[in-house]
Parts: C-alpha cells; structure tokens; sequence
C-alpha cells in the first residue's frame, strides 16, 4: 500500500512517484535517479497530470543540475532544459516549473533543489485552497460529472477537479459523482474511480458518451474538470472530450467549471488556436490494457486489424461555454 500522500516527492537526486500507469491494480512507487528517467516517466504517463507533471519537470531540471559537470554546466542544463520541455508539450505547469527551475540552476545547484521543491509546495497548497473554494459550488445531494482524472495523482496531492468533491464529502454532504472513462487511456475509470474509492465517495464509472443522457435525465447538477493550459482569454485545453461535456452542459444549462492552480493560466498564449495539441501513438486507440480474471495483465487489441487511428490527447473548451474558474485565490468568472 502506498504510504506517502503525494503524487510525485524528493529526496536528495532521487525523484519519486506513483506510477500511474500501474494503477488501479498495483499500487507502485517509480523511482527515477536521472533527469532523463523523469523524462521517460513524463513521457510515458507513469506520472501525468498537469501539476504533477509540473512538479516532476520541475525535479528533472533539478536532477540536471546536479549531474551537469562544471566545465559544460551551462550547456548541459539548457540542453536538458529543451529535452524536458519536449516531454508533453500541452501542459503550462511543465514550461512554467522547467524555467523557473533553470533560473534557479544558473545561480546553483542549491537554489535549483530549493525552486523544485517549492513548486510541488505551491501546487499542493493550490490544490487545497482550489477543494476549500470549489466545495461552496457543490449542494448536498448534487450529482457531479467529471472527465478524466483531476485529483490528488494529478496536482501532486490535494487535486484540482476533485478536490472540491472531496472536501465536499468531507464536509458532510451527500454527493454522487459520475466518472467519464475517458478513453483511450480510461483515466478516469482507473485513476478517478481509485481515488474516490480511496476517499468512500459514493460514485459511478460512465461510458463516456452516457454523460447526455444523464444530463437529460437531471442526475447530474455540476461539471467540474482540471486542465492542462488555460489561454489568455479563458480557451482551456484539458483531456480529449472534455469539450463535448462543456457543450452539452451549456445545453442543458448545467454550470461548467474548470479547476486549475495559476501555474496552468498562460498568459503568452492569447487563445486556444495558439495551444500545441498533442498527438499521441495510435496504438492507445487500437489496444487496450487491464487485468484478465485470474489477475494477469494484458494488453489486446480491439480495433479492425487494417485500420490505422487518430489519437489526439486534449481538445479545446473555449471561453463561451465555461461557467468560471475555481482557483486558488478564489472562484472566478473571468479569468484571474
């Protein structure tokens, strides 16, 4: 069982995180020695989710310093600075850690462990004040939909989209909260379901496309999302299909919120057109992963053998059809 309360951590060169990916089924720790291994986990979503991710990219730049010689030091950190950003180019808190860490690094090796640090600080403490302001959205007995994983394994410890539902539940009020799978990687029906779990909150595990239905059907009262880059003007790139609920949401006349610490706002990026999609291997669309009923892991293929796929990992919610922001400094209706 994992004992530690974060989603990624420090100690000394070492970077530490829950890996993801092995989740719900096997609760593991990674453990990464060099700045290109954290690399690799970024990469490969054994850590993911844009505050965690931003805390890792943050120990990277850290990790790079401390194994830069003296002679190249400079040009090893830059160079490690490019090869970190390269990891998931749509998260803000990856670019925003990474540089202010390389800041850091140019003074110190010290002063870049101090900022590293800091930072998976700051979004932990984010996340707990964005629970604190979000639960005054949520009424008892409200039906909550979520999409993708928004929660503790995503901001480093308290979450962003769940934090509010959590605290929530713990303060008393009866909640229901309806989980997007979100394909392809059903983050949602591994990772958020987990974590509700964990917490005891009543919930149900949706296919993604039965979030209408329920709509119409009055179950749910509240949308609540992460996300990964917020634009100047409000456009906000999260998880694939996270557009469509802000649509239907906006149909039903539902309130759609996005939760999200500073670090995600970007203000060099004046709209959604200027935020890099990222595309992802087709084979997350054409395979998928779990445990068969004797507990092995399996991986299988589900699509037509002669069919390539398209697999883009985030798409963009504009402005119009979000209700506000829950932040760390408070709800917003525009942006902070």
């Amino acid at each position: 069982m994992l004992k530690n309360k974060r989603a990624v951590w420090a100690i000394g060169r070492r970077v530490y995180m829950i890996n993801q990916i092995k989740l719900p089924f096997e609760e593991t720790v990674y453990i990464s020695e060099t700045y290109i291994e954290t690399c690799i986990a970024i990469e490969t979503m054994i850590v993911r989710g844009a505050g965690s991710i931003g805390a890792a990219a943050g120990f990277a730049m850290m990790q790079a310093a401390s194994e830069a010689q003296k002679e190249t030091y400079k040009d090893f950190l830059l160079n490690a600075k490019n090869k970190i950003e390269t990891t998931r180019p749509t998260a803000r808190d990856l670019f925003a850690a990474v540089d202010r860490v390389y800041k850091k690094a140019l003074i110190s090796v010290k002063d870049a462990e101090s900022e590293a640090h800091a930072i998976a600080d700051e979004t932990s403490d984010a996340g707990r004040k964005i629970g604190e302001y979000g639960n005054e959205l949520i009424k008892d007995g409200f039906g909550i939909l979520t999409h993708c994983n928004a929660g503790s394994l995503a901001l480093v410890e308290y979450g962003s989209a769940l934090a509010p539902i959590i605290k929530a539940h713990q303060s008393g009020k009866k909640i229901t909260v309806y989980v997007d799978e979100t394909r392809p990687r059903n983050q949602g029906a591994k990772l958020t379901a987990w974590e509700l779990q964990k917490a005891g909150i009543p919930h149900f595990i949706i296919a993604d496309n039965a979030a209408g239905l329920l709509m119409m059907q009055g179950k749910i009262d509240i949308v609540i999302t992460g996300a990964d880059r917020i634009a100047a003007n409000g456009d906000t790139a999260n998880k694939i299909g996270t557009f469509e609920k802000a649509v239907l949401a906006k149909e039903f006349n539902i309130p759609f919120y996005i939760a999200a610490p500073d670090s995600t706002f970007d203000k060099n990026c004046l709209t959604g057109e200027d935020i890099p999609i990222e595309e992802r291997s087709q084979d997350e669309i054409l395979f998928i992963s779990g445990i068969d009923v004797e507990g092995k892991e399996q991986k299988i293929r589900i699509a037509n053998l002669g069919s390539q796929a398209l697999n883009p990992a985030f798409d963009i919610t504009p402005i119009n059809y979000i209700s506000g922001f829950i932040t760390s400094q408070g709800i917003k209706k525009e942006l902070p």
